[in-house]
């Protein structure tokens, strides 16, 4: 039952990771770009999941540390 915390952010970050990666190959798809732009196309989107990623791992170490709402920091 303790893995019940871990649901709710996890689905939000596979949720974002997958709009980024959708994103690019949908622009990619359509868009006839150069190489430097597709390789731009590339990057942003991976930068982002990797954002997205982090702030996961650091949401999921709040919930072990038992912060489980950082209203309290506001």
């Amino acid at each position: 039952m303790r893995y019940k915390k871990y649901i709710a952010p996890t689905v939000i970050a596979g949720l974002l990771i997958l709009y980024y990666v959708g994103l690019f190959v949908g622009i990619s798809k359509w868009l006839v770009v150069s190489r430097p732009v597709r390789a731009l196309l590339w990057i942003v989107p991976l930068l982002l999941c990797g954002v997205v990623i982090c702030v996961l791992v650091q949401r999921i170490r709040e919930i072990n540390s038992g912060e489980e709402d950082d209203l309290d920091q506001y």
